[in-house]
């Protein structure tokens, strides 16, 4: 092992955690993203978290691996909170992003996803998700697909498994070896759609961010193939790190009472999905409105959240 790899295995930035060989989790506000160690004294990120992120990106990936930049970013899929701070790190940084081929329509330009769900309801993040950026992004010749046969490039010990359902093209990784999972959003380790859950990070094994997710059959069937895997550690967009037996039952109880407990009573996508090919939506279901006084209370709740995690934020400084 060299001195820099030795700096990767004993240095921890403050606000960051290392979770596996190898393998860092820093969280921005409200969605976490990883620094994966290369085989070869590289280094490639996972996802990039949201637009206020990039100095704290580009700073803890300094504090991590020197000045060297990432040999590629991988995108989990690509909502406002998992690639925000692109823009900013490309202009940092000389590196191609990688998504999976169905995600490519809303990386450039072509399409924007089916819009969030407010009436999924669950709390406060879930109603305020109108506000949600959703607009299509390019990021023109900066992203590629990925290879259809599940490898990943430069992350030779990983494979991608195509998870979707929370977003046409998302993935999760995983490595055979050691059995580290990172989620994505495939299903996630809080109470995502609660700003109180999300600020104070209770942890709890959950279903996809009920906001964003299309179609729920789909992503019941992506948990059970993450479930399969047998994963020893699960790290997600949201939330922290499940490990061992509180990983093996909470999957377990989730797929088991994933009608009840991840899909919405009521919502846009819960009787009907919404239909995706691979040049972006084909057709949507009725929007089921909020009442006015439930718009006007969320826009209000909205400044009161935003200060709340930037309080949390500095209280973690």
């Amino acid at each position: 092992m060299n001195q820099h790899e030795t700096k990767q295995l004993t240095t921890v930035p403050p606000g960051c955690e290392q979770v596996a060989t190898g393998v860092w989790r820093l969280r921005i506000l409200f969605v976490n993203v990883y620094f994966v160690a290369t085989d070869d004294d590289q280094w490639v990120l996972i996802d990039a978290g949201l637009k206020s992120g990039a100095a704290k990106i580009a700073k803890t990936a300094n504090q991590l691996f020197g000045d060297k930049p990432p040999a590629a970013i991988i995108l989990t899929h690509g909502h406002f909170d998992h690639i925000g701070s692109l823009p900013s790190l490309l202009r940092i940084w000389d590196v191609k992003v990688y998504a999976h081929s169905m995600e490519l329509p809303y990386l450039t330009g072509h399409a924007a996803y089916p819009p969030p769900d407010p009436g999924a309801g669950g709390g406060m993040m879930s109603w305020m998700s109108f506000l949600y950026p959703n607009e299509p992004v390019n990021l023109n010749n900066d992203v590629q697909a990925l290879a259809k046969d599940g490898s990943i490039p430069f992350l030779t010990k990983w494979r991608y498994i195509h998870t979707p359902g929370h977003a046409p093209g998302h993935i999760s990784l995983f490595r055979d070896a050691d059995g580290v999972l990172i989620v994505g959003d495939a299903f996630v380790a809080t109470h995502q759609e609660s700003a109180f859950s999300v600020l104070l990070q209770r942890k709890q094994l959950s279903g996809p961010p009920k906001y964003f997710t299309y179609d729920w059959e789909t992503a019941k069937t992506s948990v059970k193939k993450l479930q399969e895997l047998n994963p020893a550690i699960a790290v997600t967009g949201h939330g922290k790190p499940f490990a061992g037996r509180e990983l093996t039952e909470g999957l377990a109880d989730l797929i088991r009472n994933f009608q009840t407990v991840a899909v919405p009573s009521s919502g846009r996508y819960v009787r009907r999905p919404a239909l995706i090919n691979k040049r972006g939506v084909k057709r949507l279901p009725a929007a089921e409105g909020l009442p006015k006084a439930t718009l006007i209370f969320s826009v209000a709740a909205a400044v009161a959240v935003v200060g709340g995690f930037a309080v949390a934020q500095l209280r973690r400084r």
